[in-house]
């Protein structure tokens, strides 16, 4: 539910903030949303928020329709599988994976364009570059805070509750061969 919303207010500041400043139409919102839910390591969710924010973000801009859906669908389910089999818990191993699902992103979408003969505005390779830097600075915070407020959340429990039973650290065998 919670990122349900957030994917919501990502497309309506996507959508909204380019006509308040022109830096701020470089960073990829909705991207931020569908990379942290594709973290999340359900692949189902994630790439069902990455169509809905690729094609309501095309709707909005009247680009290319289907284009960004087709490119954030793609990383959605790349960024899910890669979440499913490394550890991409840290924030530090996060950065990366903001910063290279931004970039491909990007290349999905210029590729689509150039395969349709769809001219776009403005030189490919300044734009990534700019995307890039804005877009991963701008999840670094987002997740950053997400985490701290997860982590608020979660001191006010029982500790008992997320940490079971300690684990020992080696079993014994019930099963004793050749001895009585």
């Amino acid at each position: 539910m919670k990122l349900t919303i957030a994917l919501i207010i990502a497309i309506v500041l996507q959508w909204t903030l380019r006509n308040v400043a022109e830096p701020l139409a470089y960073i990829d919102f909705p991207l931020i949303v569908v990379v942290y839910a594709a973290l999340q390591r359900n692949s189902i969710r994630a790439i069902i928020f990455g169509t809905i924010a690729g094609v309501s973000t095309d709707a909005l801009s009247g680009g290319l329709l289907g284009a960004n859906g087709f490119s954030k669908t793609l990383i959605a389910f790349i960024v899910s599988e890669i979440a499913r089999r490394v550890y991409l818990d840290n924030l530090l191993l996060r950065i990366p994976v903001i910063a290279g699902a931004c970039v491909l992103d990007d290349l999905i979408y210029y590729g689509m364009h150039n395969l349709l003969g769809q001219e776009i505005e403005g030189q490919m390779l300044i734009t990534i570059s700019y995307t890039l830097l804005a877009t991963t600075v701008a999840g670094t915070i987002c997740y950053l805070l997400l985490e701290n407020l997860s982590a608020e959340k979660l001191s006010g429990r029982r500790r008992s509750e997320f940490f079971g039973p300690k684990r020992q650290s080696r079993r014994r065998n019930p099963i004793r061969l050749g001895r009585k």
